[in-house]
């Protein structure tokens, strides 16, 4: 199929991006993958995804950051993004609350640990 899309999954943990990246490979996205922001902007600048995963708590800029810079771009700013945090919906004294999350434009907001299959559907809806 040569109009697969293109999904750009950003998280600092490898372990969970392996099994994101597999589980939409599976489904049959081609899959890039990034391991902090400032990759992810760079991959997205090279080369723009039809969606991004993006986690929110990585080194060097966090999904807030991505997400918020991302939006603001009148180029990638109709990039769906997905938001992906561990942070709990009761911790409102962190920068990483739900609240937060659910105040960017990212265009759904996925707590961690997602599943596989919220992550797909989630990537479904959104780019197709």
């Amino acid at each position: 199929m040569s109009d697969k899309k293109t999904i750009l999954v950003v998280d600092d943990e490898p372990d969970f991006a392996s099994i994101v990246q597999a589980n939409l490979k599976k489904a049959g996205f081609n899959v890039e993958v990034a391991y902090d922001g400032v990759e992810a902007l760079d991959k997205v600048k090279s080369n723009p995804p039809d969606a991004i995963v993006l986690d929110v708590m990585m080194p060097e800029k966090d999904g807030y950051e991505v997400c918020a810079e991302l939006k603001k771009s009148e180029k990638y700013r109709d990039i769906p993004i997905i938001m992906l945090t561990a942070v709990a919906d009761h911790v409102g004294s962190t920068r990483y609350s739900h609240h937060d999350g659910m105040s960017m434009e990212a265009d759904d907001y996925l707590p961690k640990p997602a599943s596989a299959e919220d992550i797909l559907d989630s990537v479904k809806r959104l780019v197709s």
